[in-house]
């Protein structure tokens, strides 16, 4: 099975690079500083700009500086980030203009974490710096959409949050979701759901890109009939 697409539009944390235990660590640490209960993070976090998150738990604090501490220690902080597997050969399937990677961290996070791991930078690289709503909203999606020069709805979407699957079935966009950090059930209304990255497939046709998957957990989810080819 397979989608038929003009761009493919990627998150970066959770679906190229494995930086989940950098997150939890720092976020952690925060945590403890302020007598906020990391079970309140842990439940919201994943996918979602830092600076939401402190809006949520802690709206009594600075939030804008609390979001900037979190966001330099994590920067800081490359103990243990690297690739998941097959990035490095999907990214190569893709050719120049036809994708781009879309955060919720900020410009100087993702492009520290993409020279650490060896990745080469798309031209459209869309973060928290770039928009005023972060994932949920559609607005990410929609920027790297219209960078690209091609419709919402012909962008398929690789995520691995639910924040992120919701942003982008928001923007219009088919979403594969790779249950890499978040068990499969969390991202039921993703069209198709997989199990790792090595997953996904990506060839460049004649006008098109082509999309397929194997082995899916979920297919058809979110209450739509995948358009396949």
């Amino acid at each position: 099975m397979a989608f038929a697409c003009d761009a493919v539009l990627l998150d970066f944390d959770g679906v190229l690079v494995d930086s989940n235990a950098i997150s939890e660590r720092q976020m952690r640490a925060w945590a403890e500083r302020h007598g906020v209960p990391f079970a309140r993070i842990a439940a919201i976090h994943h996918g979602r700009p830092t600076v939401e998150t402190v809006r949520l738990v802690a709206p009594h604090l600075d939030v804008e500086a609390e979001a900037r501490l979190i966001e330099h220690a994590e920067t800081e902080d490359t103990d243990g980030l690297v690739a998941f597997a097959g990035a490095t050969r999907l990214l190569s399937a893709l050719p120049d203009g036809r994708w781009a990677i879309v955060t919720s961290g900020t410009r100087r996070l993702a492009e520290t974490r993409l020279a650490h791991v060896g990745f080469r930078r798309p031209r459209v690289l869309v973060t928290a710096d770039d928009v005023q709503r972060g994932k949920p909203a559609p607005d990410p999606y929609l920027v790297a959409a219209e960078r690209l020069g091609v419709a919402p709805k012909r962008c398929v979407v690789v995520e691995d949050a639910p924040a992120g699957v919701a942003a982008a079935r928001a923007a219009g966009a088919r979403v594969i979701a790779v249950a890499s950090t978040m068990p499969p059930g969390a991202l039921a209304e993703a069209d198709v759901v997989v199990g790792r990255l090595e997953d996904l497939n990506v060839d460049a046709e004649p006008g098109a890109l082509v999309v397929a998957w194997r082995a899916a957990i979920r297919e058809g989810g979110g209450a739509r009939q995948p358009l396949v080819r």
